[in-house]
């Protein structure tokens, strides 16, 4: 580097060719929580919007690519999360429509590179929650069909057919239809997302996975002891089946002083009968508690560089991305407070010695990979077998998901 090159110069080449594809992002939600949807209310062209996301802020941030989280809480089942995720899916292509000047809509690996190539952000859709199929195959492949390319097993409860992370566990991982729900999405090219399960969910759907799996949003749980990280010995099984942790941002799950806090706000929960797992009830209570408890450790960007630099250290450099979780968490590390600060994340880790090789990779190249082995397996397997049949209550003797007469 030249007396003339900054190393914000640097990065600034380094996101020229290689975008940010974050892995999680909750703008959607946000957007039906605040206006219902209306993009002339939240107009994310205008920049300055009260959401850590606008297309101006994207721009700055060097964004490339976005998987949109189409999240509906658990709370919501059967029926009803169907549904709402529909919604959710429905407002994902609105707003790429509206804003089609600056975002296109992908499918593949091969889309990212077509969005790219006339200047636009990748848009992909990735569903928060197994509670979104309402038990069914043929719902999964119809999200598949809309758009979604990954699902995330779990939110903070438990499906009937795989465990949370933040829950108590019943099934000790997968069930049967759980194990098929992985070979399902395996074979029409949906990521299994491991983000929110229990370590023991992580282990079962890694060892029957037949395509590379990811972490959406997740971090290392040597570094920060939450449940919703990663344990050293999922990340090692993780580069064996060659798929990539996106590293998040969420302070409780990257200070280790803050996950401690967490940590202990859930045991007091317990104590008043409320369960993580119990949605509203639970964040009702986790206000009053913040109001009466020692203010919770904040985070800050070298905390998910330590994140950053572990994953590497332990799955390797080919297995690490970026998930930053803007618009799904009311706070954010210092230095990382919206989707314009990726650079600043690059930059640290630039002066720890990270080439620029290895911040293409952590930025895109991992996770368009990961796409790439996805679609070329789904190729292979739908060669192999047709779509599954399977219900749960064929599986696990379960009652049928209940319908609408």
């Amino acid at each position: 580097m030249t007396a003339a090159t900054t190393i914000a110069d640097r990065i600034a080449a380094v996101l020229r060719q290689h975008p940010v594809i974050d892995g999680h992002n909750d703008l959607l939600w946000e957007a039906r929580e605040q206006v219902g949807y209306d993009f002339d209310r939240l107009d994310i062209a205008a920049g300055g919007t009260p959401t850590h996301t606008d297309l101006p802020r994207l721009r700055a941030g060097g964004v490339g690519g976005q998987f949109w989280s189409v999240f509906v809480p658990a709370d919501l089942s059967g029926d009803d999360a169907v549904s709402a995720t529909l919604e959710q899916i429905d407002a994902g292509h609105q707003m790429v429509a509206r804003y089609g000047a600056d975002l296109a809509f992908a499918r593949t690996a091969a889309d990212i590179a077509a969005a790219w190539g006339s200047g636009r952000i990748a848009s992909l859709l990735g569903a928060e929650g197994g509670h979104s199929i309402n038990s069914s195959l043929a719902t999964l492949r119809m999200l598949h069909v809309l758009g979604v390319r990954y699902m995330t097993l779990t939110h903070n409860s438990n499906v009937p057919w795989a465990d949370s992370g933040t829950d108590a566990p019943v099934l000790g991982g997968l069930s049967a239809f759980g194990v098929e729900v992985v070979r399902e999405m395996n074979r029409i090219g949906m990521l299994v997302d491991l983000s929110h399960v229990s370590a023991d969910t992580m282990r079962d759907a890694l060892r029957v996975a037949e395509v590379p799996a990811i972490f959406s949003h997740s971090s290392a749980r040597a570094v920060a002891d939450s449940p919703r990280n990663v344990p050293d010995d999922v990340l090692e099984t993780l580069r064996d089946n060659n798929g990539v942790c996106m590293v998040t941002f969420v302070p409780k799950f990257v200070n280790p002083d803050a996950a401690a806090w967490q940590a202990e706000a859930v045991a007091a929960a317990a104590e008043a009968g409320v369960t993580q797992a119990d949605g509203p009830a639970f964040e009702a209570w986790g206000r009053a508690y913040k109001e009466k408890a020692a203010p919770a450790p904040g985070a800050t960007l070298e905390d998910v560089v330590r994140h950053c630099e572990h994953v590497r250290e332990v799955a390797g450099i080919d297995h690490v991305g970026v998930g930053g979780d803007y618009d799904g968490v009311g706070e954010l590390p210092a230095g990382l407070e919206d989707v314009s600060c990726y650079p600043a994340l690059l930059e640290a880790l630039a002066e720890r010695g990270w080439s620029d090789d290895d911040l293409g990779k952590l930025t895109s190249g991992n996770i368009v990979r990961v796409l790439h082995e996805a679609e070329e397996g789904a190729v292979r397997l739908q060669a192999e077998r047709g779509p599954s049949l399977a219900t749960i209550a064929e599986l696990d003797g379960a009652e049928p998901p209940a319908t609408d007469a």
